[in-house]
């Protein structure tokens, strides 16, 4: 008598909460299990799916109100209950960036929650940029500066379409350039940027009229082609930076200015190159595109630091530095 008056005294206030407080269809809802006792817990959601786990998580697939219980050890009347409201999931798209300049590429996204795998359509409108489209991924580029450059998704769900929008700043970034000349045409690209600009001959030109690699000013000496040609054999072009020579003869090479530790950096021949002594950069063109690294700056001209490409451009015949930022 006395351990059934003890069970029938023992209480457990039973109590719980959810986060986040307004889910969606396809977000994972935590449980947060409040009860002052108990080893078994015991979870209904409501949508045929259960849980016996303290303070578990759990997903509602379909919009609606679901009924979720929580019982305690077992007992009918450890109980709590409460009705949640699980609102409907709006498609959007999200982008890879929160800032955006021109020539830059950027990938949006789009965020569709589909658990019955309905038939989806997608469909990306973009003002004023070059685009690649893969279903739910877009990948652009913008080409002009705009205060408010519209991006639409428009999707279709079983043939109903929904549209949505979203408008970004596109700054043009001022940043010092790297001119380029082609048979077809010159052109420009910012020092940290993922493509090249096509543009109209303009002042710009005069950069890649001057800029020659046979003869350059140096620590108050003028070194010209034909004077070392004996020290650099087969050299086509030249340019000197910080006690070095980087030089064009069958592929790019560094050397210091005496001819000493001549190391090659590209076997590929070189058509054309500069030196970017405002950012300590190397640009040259090869069969592949332009490629850049930084300076050397090992005594035995030893380098690390692997070329990178900075874009395909073909048929390259002068590249210049332009330090003005534009």
């Amino acid at each position: 008598m006395v351990c059934c008056a003890l069970i029938a005294c023992k209480k457990n206030s039973v109590s719980f909460t959810y986060s986040p407080s307004s889910p969606k269809a396809g977000e994972t809802v935590t449980f947060y299990n409040h009860s002052d006792s108990g080893e078994d817990w015991q979870w209904s959601f409501g949508d045929g799916a259960t849980a016996a786990s303290k303070s578990p998580t759990h997903v509602f697939k379909q919009p609606g109100t679901y009924h979720v219980t929580l019982t305690v050890d077992n007992n009918k009347s450890w109980r709590a209950s409460e009705d949640i409201t699980v609102y409907d999931t709006v498609p959007s798209f999200s982008a890879s960036d929160t800032s955006f300049v021109i020539y830059k590429d950027y990938t949006f996204t789009a965020n569709v929650y589909n658990p019955y795998n309905y038939k989806l359509a997608y469909e990306w409108i973009v003002e004023d940029s070059i685009v690649s489209v893969k279903d739910g991924t877009l990948k652009c580029y913008f080409v002009h500066p705009n205060d408010s450059a519209h991006v639409t998704l428009r999707l279709s769900v079983n043939d109903e379409s929904i549209d949505i929008t979203r408008a970004f700043y596109i700054e043009n970034l001022q940043t010092n350039s790297v001119l380029f000349r082609t048979a077809e045409a010159d052109y420009r690209q910012r020092i940290f940027g993922e493509r090249a600009e096509g543009y109209k001959p303009t002042t710009d030109s005069e950069l890649l009229d001057i800029e020659q690699d046979v003869e350059q000013w140096y620590n108050d000496s003028t070194f010209r082609l034909a004077d070392l040609a004996a020290t650099f054999p087969g050299i086509e072009g030249f340019k000197i930076a910080n006690r070095k020579i980087y030089y064009r003869a069958n592929g790019l090479w560094v050397a210091n200015i005496d001819g000493a530790y001549k190391v090659q950096i590209d076997d590929m021949p070189c058509a054309a190159m500069t030196l970017d002594t405002k950012d300590s950069r190397i640009y040259w063109a090869n069969a592949e595109g332009v490629w850049h690294m930084p300076f050397v700056g090992s005594d035995n001209n030893k380098f690390v630091t692997k070329p990178t490409k900075l874009n395909e451009l073909k048929n390259v015949t002068k590249i210049a530095a332009d330090a003005e930022p534009k």
